[in-house]
């Protein structure tokens, strides 16, 4: 492992040359999308499938890029990056008058998506940093998988296919024809207050993290006295959101529940556990912290 150099010969590179490099990534990635998008819905292909294969297309240039530089973590913006993207393509390919749910929507997902790709960009250092998930990852498949097999598969793919999952009543959103109803306005209370919860929670983290006398303690104070993970409760209230939108505009395509139940999974079953293990192995007193404070939902005390 000692071999791998993350971010290789660019690793040292100013931030802002690596953001620029990040930058021109993604715009070829989101050409090369648009034009297999574009193709096959001239084709005839329904838009999910375009949708599908052009947010493919997408992330393997994003996945090469990440090779060429040695670093998977290039991969990270495109969790925020696609899902407006998406949307909008949606909704111009539903070629239908533009109605209030459908601004909604659009705007919604677009504030969620500019708060986290700048809460990304704010944190990222350079190419020379990689998330600790990845390193992880890639020192547990040493030996047994090669590490771009793993970086294509778990780092890049499986998110993709969760968030376009995800986004599955964000497309029946903006394609149904229900009129707009009460339905909406909580589905506007619910995606709205997701994105406050999420802002709040790394806002209070920033705070706390900045402040040298707190290394290696655990933020105990605001929305972190009473859950674990309120920044994973947002992301999580806000895919159900999404749902409640899309069960207002089109009620038969109530399957598309699939999209915030994989999110869910994701988070409780992956993000929750691991992010729990780490902490324990680096602060002192979490195993208490576990039992003392639920993961996601706060109890209910009288």
């Amino acid at each position: 492992m000692s071999s791998y150099r993350i971010g290789g010969r660019l690793a040292g590179a100013p931030r802002r040359v690596a953001l620029g490099l990040v930058t021109g990534v993604y715009l070829l990635a989101g050409g090369a999308g648009g034009l297999t998008w574009w193709l096959l819905a001239d084709a005839g292909h329904h838009p999910l499938t375009s949708a599908l294969c052009a947010d493919l297309v997408a992330t393997g240039v994003v996945f090469a890029a990440s090779v060429v530089v040695r670093n998977a973590s290039l991969y990270d913006p495109y969790w925020s990056v696609a899902p407006p993207l998406l949307v909008l393509g949606w909704l111009l390919a539903a070629e239908q008058p533009v109605v209030a749910r459908q601004v909604l929507v659009l705007v919604l997902v677009t504030a969620w998506a500019v708060r986290l790709t700048g809460n990304w960009v704010i944190g990222w250092p350079g190419l020379g940093h990689e998330d600790w998930r990845y390193v992880m990852m890639r020192e547990r498949s040493a030996g047994r998988l090669p590490w771009w097999l793993v970086n294509l598969t778990g780092v890049q793919l499986v998110p993709t296919l969760v968030v376009f999952a995800g986004l599955l009543p964000g497309w029946s959103a903006v394609t149904g024809d229900r009129p707009i109803g009460w339905l909406d306005a909580v589905a506007v209370l619910v995606t709205a207050t997701a994105i406050g919860v999420e802002a709040l929670a790394d806002r209070q983290l920033h705070r706390f993290a900045a402040d040298p006398a707190n290394r290696g303690r655990t933020v105990t104070d605001g929305l972190w006295r009473r859950v674990r993970h309120p920044n994973y409760l947002g992301e999580i209230g806000f895919w159900w959101g999404l749902w409640l939108f899309a069960l207002a505009a089109a009620p038969a395509r109530w399957w598309t529940v699939v999209g915030p139940l994989v999110v869910l999974a994701l988070f409780v079953g992956v993000s929750v556990p691991m992010m729990d293990r780490r902490s324990v192995d680096r602060r002192p007193g979490y195993r208490e912290h576990i039992r003392a404070v639920p993961a996601l939902l706060p109890r209910l005390r009288r």
